[in-house]
Formats: structure tokens, C-alpha cells, sequence
């Protein structure tokens, strides 16, 4: 279950629901084992610089090595930027899970 969340300067443009679904769809993409993305965005009203940091959890797995990684956050960024319109400093960071992480689905009632 990968995380994504997004923290930007609330001045950009951006469409945050659509780049956390195009973050999603491209980790399903590159990874069918991945599950649903948990994506949250928070507009900062007051930063210094524009900016766009797009931090990414996902549990660590025997398949997700340093090609995966590296190729992975390749088609993120790409496609991340070409959903920014303006100029801004841009940070992405990608990072795994241990396995003393829990990630599961907590139903309520029947």
C-alpha cells in the first residue's frame, strides 16, 4: 500500500487530485503488485519559494531494487512536472517500509 503526499506552496496551480491519480496509475503501471496509493495533499499558505515536495512510502519488497527505484521515479517526476504549469523548486524522495510498518484495512461493522 504505497503513501503519496504532496506539500506545496498554495499559490501553484496545480491540480492535486489528479497528479496523486497519475502518481497512482503509474505505480500500478510499473508495479501491479503495488495496491492502492494513499494520497494526500496539503497546500502551505505561506513557504518560502515556490515549491512542490512529493514524498512517496512504499513497502520494501525483493523486486523493488535500485533499477526499480530508479526507473519508477523517473516516469513520476516526468509526469509529475508536466502537471505543474509555472516554474517552482520541485523535491521528490522515495522511501521503503520496514517490515515493522503496518499496513492494513480496518473494517467497521457488517
Amino acid at each position: 500500500m504505497p503513501h503519496a503526499e504532496l506539500k506545496y506552496s498554495q499559490e501553484l496551480q496545480i491540480e492535486p487530485l489528479v497528479i496523486l491519480q497519475f502518481i497512482e496509475e503509474t505505480i500500478h503501471g510499473h508495479d501491479t503488485t503495488a495496491g492502492e496509493c494513499k494520497g494526500r495533499a496539503y497546500p502551505c499558505e505561506f513557504t518560502h519559494h515556490k515549491h512542490l515536495y512529493l514524498s512517496l512510502s512504499m513497502l520494501k519488497k525483493p523486486h523493488r531494487d535500485d533499477a526499480y527505484t530508479s526507473a519508477l521515479m523517473a516516469k513520476i517526476e516526468k509526469g509529475v512536472k508536466g502537471k505543474i504549469p509555472e516554474s517552482c523548486f520541485f523535491s521528490f524522495s522515495l522511501e521503503y517500509s520496514t517490515n515493522a510498518d503496518v499496513t492494513n484495512w480496518h473494517e467497521v461493522g457488517e
